[in-house]
């Protein structure tokens, strides 16, 4: 599923609390052209505390950079396939930190996403921001609820409690499965938001965290070689 944004007003609530800074880098990351347009990335050493690194490539040093990947912390490798000959391309990891809430449980009936359901009216799934009462503090997004909306959609809402997050990232683990893959990037302040599952998770958990990046990893860069190399 893509990854979706949006642009919102900034929080009003009261008191909130700020996220605790990530701790300095300790990722090592290198890139192997495994063929002329597919490129491996390994790390090694992680950063005590991250949630997951995100996967980052530009073709300019100075970016702008594209995240390829939310990658777990036991995960420490990636390939890029399939790429653009003859150009350069740069990457970097960028650790990213910050409180989960509580992981509630999904249980969505039988039944595929259908046209019906593509055209039908999505408005529950726009992020936005509730109207309320000021929060408590605490950094963790708090009363997660899920609500199901027809096979395979469930509005997500929760509680916003974080002062300096750079978003929430909407995160579901299918049942029998070992890890959360991060499903959805929303904006800050967000408290509501759609996602659309994956077939596979009629059956799943779901979370929401409140993030920050960390300081980046050293930057790689390979050249791609030409579609077609000769003899």
């Amino acid at each position: 599923m893509a990854l979706s944004t949006a642009a919102l007003s900034a929080c009003t609530a009261a008191p909130q609390e700020k996220l605790a800074a990530p701790p300095p880098r300790r990722v090592t990351l290198a890139a192997n052209l495994d063929s002329p347009t597919d490129i491996t990335l390994r790390w090694s050493g992680r950063d005590p505390g991250a949630a997951g690194h995100v996967v980052e490539f530009a073709t300019e040093r100075q970016g702008p950079y594209t995240i390829l990947q939310f990658a777990q912390p036991a995960q420490a490798s990636y390939t890029h396939p399939d790429l653009m000959p003859t150009t350069p391309f740069f990457y970097r990891l960028r650790p990213y930190y910050g409180p989960a809430s509580t992981a509630v449980e999904l249980a969505l009936p039988p039944g595929e996403f259908t046209e019906k359901d593509q055209q039908g009216d999505h408005e529950w799934a726009v992020p936005k921001k509730r109207p309320g009462t000021a929060r408590p503090a605490g950094p963790a997004p708090t009363a997660l609820k899920a609500t199901v909306k027809h096979a395979n959609g469930v509005q997500l809402t929760w509680q916003d409690h974080a002062l300096d997050e750079e978003g929430y990232l909407i995160e579901v683990r299918a049942s029998g499965a070992r890890d959360f893959r991060v499903a959805a990037v929303v904006d800050p302040d967000v408290e509501s938001a759609g996602l659309i599952t994956l077939p596979e998770e009629k059956r799943a958990t779901v979370r929401v965290r409140a993030y920050r990046y960390g300081s980046p990893s050293n930057i790689v860069h390979r050249m791609t070689g030409p579609e077609n190399p000769g003899p």
